[in-house]
C-alpha cells in the first residue's frame, strides 16, 4: 500500500517537541495538539479537568473511548480500535495526512504515548509528545484556556503498518523459543506479582524483562537525551537487535513510553504487544511467572 508524501515541512516533529517549540505553533492551522489526561482508577477525570483548562486549541482523547477497540474478553483492557473508525476519529479532530500533531497529559507522558505510537502505526510519521506535559507548560505559565475548539474537519487515509503490532501467539513463541527480547514497562511490584491493582492475575510473562517507563526521564520529567537514552538501552538489550524486542505492561498503553525512548535513541523497529498483560492472562493456559 502506497504511504502519504511528506515534505520536510510537514514532518517537523516526530519523537519530542519542546512547550517553547509548541508554543511557537499555537497558531499554525496545519498543527494539531491533543490533550489525552486519563486516570486508570477514575476514567472521567481527564475530560473533567480539559473541561476546567487546556493548551490552547487542543483536542480531547479518552483512551478508552478513542484510543481503544471493542473488548471481547481476550484482547486486554485496551485493544487497538478499528482502523476506518480511529481515521474517522482523527479526520473529526482535524488530523489530516500532512498535519503536525502534539499530544500531551499531565503524567510523563505515559497516556499521550499511546496516541504518538497509533498515529505511527497509521502510517502518520508528524507526531511529537510534549516533553514535560502539561505540568511543564503550566510551570513556565505558557497559555493555558477552556476554551472549546472548533475543529475543522480533515481527511485522514491510513496506511497501516502491520510489523508495527505482536500479537498474543507472537509473543507466546517468543516466550517458550525465547527467540524475542520481552520488554515489560510496568512498576516493579507489578512485574515481580508483589502488588496487581488493575488486573486479576499478579506476575509476568517468563523470560520478560522489566523496564519501567519512567526510567526513560530525567528528573525534571523530561526525557532523557538520545545519548542517554541509547546507552541506557544499548545495555538493556544484551546484544538483541531493536527489532527484536516486543514491548508490553498492562494494557498496551505506557509501553509506547519505551518505543518512544528508543526510537528517539534511534533503536527503531520494536513492536507493541497491544494486549499486553491484560490480554495474556485472559487464557489460563499462559504461563505466568512471579519475582526476578
Amino acid at each position: 500500500m502506497r504511504r502519504p508524501f511528506y515534505s520536510l515541512e510537514s514532518i517537523m516533529f516526530s519523537t519530542i517537541i519542546s512547550t517553547e517549540q509548541l508554543e511557537q505553533h499555537l497558531n499554525d492551522p496545519n498543527w494539531v495538539v491533543i490533550d489525552c489526561r486519563f486516570t486508570l482508577t477514575e476514567t472521567e477525570a481527564g475530560r473533567a479537568v480539559y473541561a476546567q483548562g487546556h493548551i490552547p486549541g487542543a483536542r480531547y482523547a479518552h483512551l478508552d473511548e478513542d484510543l481503544s477497540g471493542i473488548k471481547n474478553g481476550a484482547n486486554g483492557r485496551h485493544p487497538l480500535p478499528d482502523v476506518q473508525a480511529f481515521a474517522q476519529k482523527l479526520g473529526s479532530w482535524g488530523v489530516g495526512n500532512q498535519t503536525q500533531v502534539v499530544v500531551y497529559d499531565d503524567s510523563f507522558g505515559a497516556i499521550a504515548v499511546r496516541l504518538w505510537w497509533m498515529l505511527r502505526w497509521m502510517g502518520h510519521d508528524a507526531a511529537a509528545l510534549l516533553d514535560g506535559g502539561l505540568p511543564k507548560w503550566q510551570r513556565e505559565k505558557r497559555p493555558f484556556t477552556a476554551e472549546l475548539p472548533k475543529a475543522a474537519p480533515a481527511q485522514f487515509t491510513a496506511h497501516v503498518r502491520p510489523d508495527m503490532v505482536a500479537d498474543t501467539d507472537v509473543v507466546l513463541k517468543a516466550a517458550l523459543q525465547q527467540s524475542n527480547l520481552i520488554v515489560d514497562a510496568r512498576a516493579e511490584m507489578r512485574f515481580i506479582g508483589e502488588i496487581e491493582p488493575l488486573d486479576p492475575v499478579a506476575g509476568h510473562i517468563p523470560g520478560a524483562k522489566n523496564l519501567p517507563f519512567d526510567d526513560n526521564l530525567d528528573m525534571d520529567g523530561t526525557l532523557l537525551s538520545a545519548a542517554e537514552l541509547r546507552e541506557q538501552y544499548s545495555a538493556f538489550l544484551e546484544g538483541h537487535q531493536p527489532g527484536e524486542v516486543i514491548h508490553m505492561c498492562g494494557s498496551g498503553v505506557t509501553a509506547c513510553h519505551n518505543l518512544l525512548a528508543m526510537e528517539i535513541a534511534g533503536l527503531k523497529g520494536g513492536k507493541l504487544y497491544a494486549g499486553s498483560w491484560s490480554a495474556w492472562i485472559a487464557d489460563p493456559s499462559h504461563p505466568v511467572t512471579k519475582g526476578y
